[in-house]
Parts: structure tokens; sequence; C-alpha cells
């Protein structure tokens, strides 16, 4: 799929690439060899870059469709950063949003991503998202909500599930979903084992299914790593963030 990118972000991408640390990649026997949802821990804004950068396989990544607004991206990334710091500071937070919304329209309009909504707008999410996989492009998600699950990830919202359901009825085929650990710390993407949705399932079934084992097989290959510091979803003070041996 060719897009079209301006020319401010071309030269702001070989910038950012330049000073952003370089990711390797493991699993890559894991790897589909056909267009699949790649599901993984978001670690605040590490996990959109790396994979705007060093993904190994072509792919579009699900985003927040807000901060691709000039309207809403204000709003929005003031209520993403200041929720978890003294009221004091929301003013900073709010004068802060106001000041990073242009570069955030630049960078995610035309970034390989995916405006995601909430609201009557999800159509458009689904439509686009269907329209990647039958280009034999792969789609990452993000899926995380404000509600933990354990030291290294936050429970999983559910609807992403329904792509997969979408996808079978337009094709007759059976996504994979590939549980993907980013690691900002080792600087790492790890490629766990796929597993496929079942059509024949009731899709509530297969939303707990899927996000159960891919929550579960995100836990384990981050464990099974050398001890190092979890990126988390929330916005926390550093002090607080975890080890991937905590218990």
């Amino acid at each position: 799929m060719k897009k079209k990118t301006s020319l401010l972000y071309r030269i702001l991408k070989i910038g950012l690439k330049a000073g952003f640390p370089k990711y390797h990649v493991a699993g890559i026997e894991n790897l589909p060899q056909e267009p699949s949802l790649y599901i993984g821990n978001h670690s605040q804004m590490h996990g959109p870059i790396a994979c705007e950068f060093y993904f190994p396989v072509k792919r579009y990544t699900w985003c927040i469709g807000q901060v691709m607004d000039w309207k809403e991206a204000p709003s929005y990334i003031f209520h993403d950063m200041a929720s978890f710091k003294p009221k004091c500071t929301h003013w900073f937070y709010r004068l802060l949003g106001y000041l990073i919304t242009p570069l955030s329209v630049l960078v995610f309009k035309n970034a390989d991503t995916i405006a995601v909504y909430k609201d009557g707008r999800l159509r458009s999410t689904i439509k686009q998202t269907l329209e990647i996989l039958d280009q034999n492009i792969s789609v990452v998600i993000f899926p995380e909500e404000d509600k933990p699950f354990n030291h290294i990830l936050c429970d999983f919202q559910r609807r992403f599930v329904d792509i997969a359901r979408y996808h079978y009825r337009k094709t007759g085929k059976e996504l994979l979903f590939v549980p993907t650990y980013l690691a900002p710390r080792l600087r790492t993407i790890f490629i766990g084992k796929p597993i496929r949705y079942d059509a024949k399932k009731p899709i509530e079934e297969e939303r707990e299914r899927l996000c159960h084992y891919l929550m579960e097989q995100i836990t384990e290959i981050a464990v099974n790593q050398p001890e190092h510091t979890v990126i988390p979803y929330l916005n926390i003070s550093k002090k607080n963030y975890p080890s991937n041996l905590s218990k």
C-alpha cells in the first residue's frame, strides 16, 4: 500500500530514527507467513515508535484517532499525560498538550497508522483495518486499558478481537493473533507463538480465550528474559516502574 507522506514528516522521521535506539527482533521463527494481528504491550510511546522503525514485517499500527485531530488532540494529550500527576502541575500539561499537538498531528497522520475511535467512527477503523489485511499487510494493536492485569501488563480491551470475525465473514479465513512483547530496556521486540481465531465459537468466548492467551504469553515472554525494568502502559512515576521479575 503506497501512502503519501509530507516532506516535513520524512525529514523528521530521519531525525527521530537517528536518535531512537535500534531494536532487535527475537522469535523470528514465530512470524506467520500471512497477514496477522500482532498484539503487544504499549510501553507508553516506545511501542508505537519501535514498531514504526523496526517491526520485522510490513504493518500498520492502530493509533488513537484523537491524536491526529487538531481539535481533539490537546485535551487527549493533557488527560493522557496528567492522569497520575499532582493537580498543581496540570496547568503545565494542559499547555504542553497544545504545544505538542502540531507534532502529534504531523507524525500520526503521516505514519503507517489506522485511526481508532470508540464512537460511531469505529466503522472507519474496522473498514480500513480489513482493507489493510486484504492487501497482505499485518496490523499491530496495543489493546491495554487503565486496569492492571499484572506487573507486566494492564488488562486488554476485548473488542479488537472482533476484527477476526469481520475478516472471516469477508474472506472465509481465520486470522492469526501474535503475542508481541516490547522491551525498551533490552531494545528488543519479542515475537511469540501465534494463536488462530476459531470462527465456530461464539465471539464472546473467543474474546476471552484469545485475550487470556495473549496476555499470558506476553507475560511469560517478559519474565523469561534477563532482569529489566518494564515500561508500563500507565504514565506513572519512573521510580514506580516494575521489574520483569517482580512478584
